[in-house]
């Protein structure tokens, strides 16, 4: 049966309409022109249709054929996927540079994951068997830190009648074939496809119990991230989003990271990709790009493909969360991704919102937040998407309309402040306007795998620098000299709080990454200088006495010279510090 065809009518950008369009679909992926760009049906009316092109259309003409594909823009997800580097719609930018080098030439096609490369299969199931969705029937090891494994796609189950012996095959070769109830007979090779715009299918949504750790103090201890919850990373040019970013990628105990550079600076984007290949996972000791997919969508490519390319990462995500993994995903940055949607809006001659965003801009934000998740899958693993999405907002102004309906539908909301950055405070999370729904859900995991009161000494310290807040505006008008020596105390601990604890050097072997037990130790360091010197305080001993300079300093340079594997030294400082004010205490008693 000859595919139905359209004709160009219309040409505006990446938006063209097109006439004789009677047999398309809405959502329909189309082949575009003598070129065969490749499109998306986004609006049908009558015999007419708007499609929006992910590649660059100059040179195309009115009048030139559309034809049609007959299925929604999908990905091929298969062995191939891990270590690889692909544009907006999944197509490999290594392979693409071979092809027509330092550029995306027109009409390149849709090429995915590659259908020759040859990989080793171990079947998981006999001829006979009885699967159903989501099983596993065969593995791959794709890298050496992740196993591929092949699963039945949704709405598939049948009876096993044909496989393959173990063997070294590529992913077009047929693995499996399965006998439906109804007689019908459903080959499973080593991919499948999956629309990028609908949510791949789970068993059951669980609730969220487990912290996404990462190694940051001021993430793990004041503002948590949760496995299969989101976060948002707000902040101005140079704030240090995508550094944040960098550190949450390395050293999270997530499985897989997949990271979008959506809409970002090309510079920028080259250098995720020429740093990503060089890190060392620092839990495997083996390169990172091991257990990291990589989306580069650059300003300058076009800008319906950065529209899509959430989508795709989003999809990769969820195809590993199938297997059982636990991914996390750094999309980067959803303020170019919402500008695109500003832009194709305007194309269409939609009616503007709010700074000219579509009006639909909420519900998209929605949309994309929502694929997180803790999850059972259709097979029976237990795997998780945890989203975590920087915004840029222009001048760093907050209420702007990106970031304010961000922040509806995120649960961590993490502020980055230019005066932090600027100080060279990294990172540079402002603890006074950030925060973390997860701790209550947490709090029972913090109590049983860290310490029983390690929530309540997060609680305390945010006091302290909430009190410190209020205390500086006083400083500001009168000094701190006509504050009382306990409310100068506050003060002084504060100090220690922001330089020794919240402050953490990426560069620094003990400082880089830092496990809870650490952290929770020098924070009831933190927690023993500030009681014991307010007891002190408060028997009369002045301000000058009870600050002493070198054990405050040894306090804050307890996370360098307390080595992260040799914990037992805080018992040495825990013990200095209460020699020093028992001696103080005998004295002013």
């Amino acid at each position: 049966m000859e595919k139905p065809k359209g004709y160009i009518s219309y040409i505006n950008g990446p938006v063209i309409k097109a006439k004789n369009m009677e047999n398309f679909k809405m959502r329909e992926m189309v082949m575009v022109g003598h070129n065969m760009l490749i499109g998306e049906i986004i609006a049908l009316y009558g015999g007419f249709a708007t499609i929006q092109v992910y590649e660059e259309t100059g040179g195309l003409k009115i009048g030139e054929e559309i034809i049609s594909t007959g299925k929604p823009l999908s990905l091929k997800l298969g062995p191939g996927i891990i270590g690889n580097i692909f544009d907006g719609i999944e197509r490999p930018l290594l392979k693409i540079n071979s092809i027509s080098e330092g550029f995306i030439s027109q009409g390149i096609g849709l090429i995915s994951i590659d259908t020759e490369k040859l990989w080793n299969v171990k079947l998981k199931v006999k001829e006979g068997q009885l699967l159903c969705q989501g099983e596993i029937y065969a593995e791959v090891q794709e890298s050496s830190l992740i196993t591929h494994k092949l699963m039945v796609p949704p709405n598939v189950s049948g009876k096993v009648v044909y496989k393959i012996e173990d063997s070294s095959v590529n992913i077009e070769t047929t693995i499996v074939k399965l006998e439906t109830e109804s007689g019908d007979i459903v080959e499973l090779k080593m991919y499948q496809e999956w629309p990028i715009r609908i949510p791949r299918p789970i068993k059951n949504r669980k609730s969220i119990e487990k912290p996404l750790i990462t190694g940051q103090r001021v993430l793990d201890t004041f503002f948590p991230l949760a496995k299969g919850g989101t976060a948002a990373i707000p902040g101005g040019f140079g704030t240090g989003k995508t550094m944040t970013q960098h550190q949450i990628a390395k050293w999270s105990d997530a499985d897989i990271i997949v990271y979008i550079g959506c809409g970002e600076r090309g510079n920028e984007m080259t250098e995720v990709l020429e740093d990503f290949p060089k890190l060392v996972d620092p839990k495997s000791g083996k390169n990172l790009m091991e257990r990291t997919v990589l989306i580069a969508n650059t300003s300058n490519m076009p800008v319906a493909a950065r529209e899509a390319s959430i989508y795709t990462g989003i999809t990769i995500a969820e195809y590993f969360r199938d297997m059982g993994y636990h991914v996390a995903i750094m999309a980067d940055s959803t303020s170019r991704w919402a500008e695109a949607l500003r832009e194709i809006s305007g194309r269409l001659e939609e009616m503007p919102a709010e700074e000219g965003y579509p009006a639909y801009l909420p519900s998209r934000l929605a949309e994309f937040y929502e694929r997180a998740g803790y999850v059972d899958s259709l097979g029976g693993k237990e795997g998780s998407v945890t989203i975590i999405g920087a915004v840029s907002p222009a001048g760093g102004d907050f209420s702007e309309p990106v970031t304010e309906n961000t922040k509806r539908f995120v649960s961590s909301f993490l502020g980055l402040d230019r005066k932090l950055a600027n100080a060279r405070h990294y990172p540079a999370i402002n603890w006074l306007s950030s925060y973390s729904g997860y701790t209550t859900a947490l709090k029972d995991w913090y109590e049983e795998n860290v310490a029983e009161d390690m929530m309540d000494l997060r609680t305390k310290m945010l006091k302290l620098l909430f009190e410190e807040n209020k205390l500086l505006e006083i400083v500001k008008l009168v000094g701190e000299d006509v504050l009382p020596d306990d409310q100068r105390l506050i003060l002084e601990v504060s100090k220690i709080l922001k330089v020794g604890f919240l402050q953490q050097n990426a560069f620094h072997k003990e400082d880089a990454y830092v496990p809870l037990k650490k952290q929770y130790l020098m924070l009831k360091a933190i927690n023993l200088l500030y009681d014991r010197g307010y007891k002190v305080v408060k028997l009369g001993a002045p301000i000058s006495v009870v600050k002493n300079d070198e054990l405050y300093n040894e306090v804050v340079k307890m996370k360098y010279n307390i080595p992260n594997d040799n914990l037992g030294m805080f018992d040495d400082l825990f013990n200095r510090i209460n020699k020093f004010y028992d001696d103080l205490e005998v004295k002013y008693a």
